[in-house]
């Protein structure tokens, strides 16, 4: 964890840093065969993240760069390099964060993904929503995201798994639409997930979207 600031390329924590950070994350949540996606910024991220470059920031970070690489400047050409369509919206909603950002990411087999996030400052940042669904993803542990079909039982069973595999979870929370209908979850574990226990989890039936995201280097 950064004691006086991240080690970054940019002039700004929260406008710079954090906004690579979101992008990194939200990458990681899309997964592979990104296609396209649309930044809508807010607030703060409108007003003043031209000049501490968010815009280049947050293409960076979608491509998979931190927050120490060069390659931030040169964001966009890498982008358009690697086919990648994006752009930007830009937008006041002061319900929220000041440096808030959505990610609406199109892969290649058609799957959309909206992602919520705002940097929170010092290079913070967290997650909010996908999907409509409620989060609280800041990159700081390994981290397990799931969508699902609501039944009784779904919770314990990807818990049991986990606590087969000697894990242990740090935080959980969950979301859902109405009962019998979708739902999320997204475990914090403190040590990394085998591979063995995350193939069980793939194969629990009504399951849908399943990432497993490794913590972000701060």
């Amino acid at each position: 964890m950064d004691i006086l600031g991240p080690v970054m390329i940019g002039p700004s924590s929260s406008h710079t840093a954090g906004a690579v950070r979101l992008g990194l994350l939200a990458g990681k949540i899309t997964g592979s065969g990104l296609k396209k996606v649309t930044f809508n910024l807010y607030n703060s991220f409108v007003k003043t993240g031209f000049g501490h470059g968010t815009n280049n920031a947050l293409v960076a970070g979608i491509l998979g760069y931190d927050v120490w690489s060069e390659e931030i400047k040169n964001s966009f050409e890498i982008a358009r390099e690697r086919g990648l369509e994006f752009e930007f919206n830009y937008f006041e909603d002061y319900n929220r964060h000041p440096n808030s950002v959505d990610f609406i990411t199109e892969n290649n087999d058609g799957s959309v993904l909206v992602i919520k996030g705002a940097s929170v400052g010092a290079g913070e940042i967290e997650i909010e929503e996908i999907n409509g669904y409620s989060f609280h993803l800041k990159g700081d542990f390994n981290t397990l995201l799931l969508m699902y079909k609501d039944a009784p039982g779904m919770i314990y069973r990807v818990a049991n798994i986990i606590q087969t595999a000697n894990i242990n979870i740090a935080s959980m929370n969950c979301d859902r639409a109405a009962r019998g209908e979708g739902a999320s979850m997204g475990l914090c574990l403190d040590q990394e997930l085998p591979e063995s226990a995350l193939e069980k989890i793939t194969g629990i039936k009504d399951i849908y979207f399943i990432r497993y995201i490794e913590r972000l280097k701060f």
